[in-house]
């Protein structure tokens, strides 16, 4: 019986994290459905609304004293306001990006993010990469190489969307708090300046909310539910489910993106693009591989702390 309620848990969070990652992978859709809203403007109704619904959450679910708690590690909330900037910037650059048809780039900079967070690792946290690992930094190196030949530039686009998730990601490491805490704190640091933004809009004329119809005006409210509902079913995965299945799940996102950048929006995607892709899904392979073979290793160990594996992290 007990095992029968182990693999329903199990079960239970494979569905969970794919819910938050096909969710995450499918917001391009909803993002153009707020157009003619700037992406400034989408960001600051996003983090309105997100604080009104994590609030809400707060209070239906009784945690109470968790600001209290909260206060008393100031390095927490240092990390999380470091954080609530840098997710602010990578909101902006992916719904900017979306609305101005690069769904493409954005498909790219989730999928080369576990790279650029171990990167982030052994730049700032001091951790050591072993051979494969760095033959798959190799790898998506000559990816990068090839794709900025392709596009005549840098993918500045991917690099912003993949580096600032990745300092996200090390920022939510080192707060280490709930879900729900953390996106209260982060979009309460950003609430100040948002709602700041959505009065002037309104009173020079500018604002879309409320001047689009209520359609609009309720796709712009529903921003908070957007972004909270993954963030819940990704704690609910993260917490039934091994991380090396959710190493694997997050591949999920970038991969929706980019069917939708290419099938549904006619995004380009010629022969040296798709190479280009074909060589971070090697490199993303590769890193894949060694992670999977060092958790079975140390498995099989007596002792001694578990190897890591992919980086897995909340997406925006």
């Amino acid at each position: 019986m007990a095992g029968g309620q182990a693999m329903g848990e199990g079960q239970r969070g494979i569905l969970f994290g794919v819910g938050a990652y096909a969710a995450w992978g499918l917001f391009p859709l909803y993002w153009t459905l707020l157009e003619p809203a700037t992406a400034f403007e989408i960001l600051a109704h996003r983090i309105v609304w997100s604080l009104v619904f994590v609030a809400g959450l707060l209070l239906v679910t009784r945690r109470n004293g968790w600001w209290t708690a909260m206060r008393a590690r100031p390095r927490t909330v240092a990390y999380l306001a470091i954080a609530a900037v840098v997710i602010a910037v990578n909101w902006f650059v992916y719904i900017w990006a979306v609305n101005h048809g690069h769904v493409v780039q954005t498909s790219l900079g989730y999928y080369i993010n576990p790279l650029v967070t171990v990167l982030l690792g052994v730049a700032l946290l001091r951790e050591r990469l072993n051979r494969t690992q760095w033959i798959a930094m190799a790898v998506a190196g000559a990816a990068v190489v090839l794709l900025t030949v392709d596009y005549g530039k840098p993918p500045w686009i991917s690099f912003c969307l993949a580096i600032s998730f990745a300092i996200y990601a090390v920022c939510k490491k080192k707060a280490n708090a709930g879900a729900i805490e953390s996106l209260t704190v982060e979009t309460a640091v950003l609430m100040p300046v948002a709602l700041g933004y959505i009065v002037f809009l309104h009173a020079t004329s500018q604002a879309t909310f409320g001047h689009q119809g209520i359609g609009k005006a309720l796709l712009l409210m529903s921003a908070g539910v957007i972004t909270a509902i993954p963030l819940l079913l990704f704690a609910g995965a993260a917490t039934r489910t091994s991380m090396v299945t959710l190493g694997l799940l997050q591949y999920l996102a970038p991969t929706i993106q980019l069917v939708i950048g290419v099938a549904l929006f006619h995004e380009p995607m010629p022969p040296t693009r798709l190479a280009g892709f074909a060589i971070v899904w090697l490199a993303l392979a590769i890193f894949t591989w060694d992670g999977l073979a060092r958790r079975r290793a140390s498995r099989r160990a007596p002792a001694g702390p578990s190897s890591g594996t992919t980086p897995v992290v909340e997406q925006g």
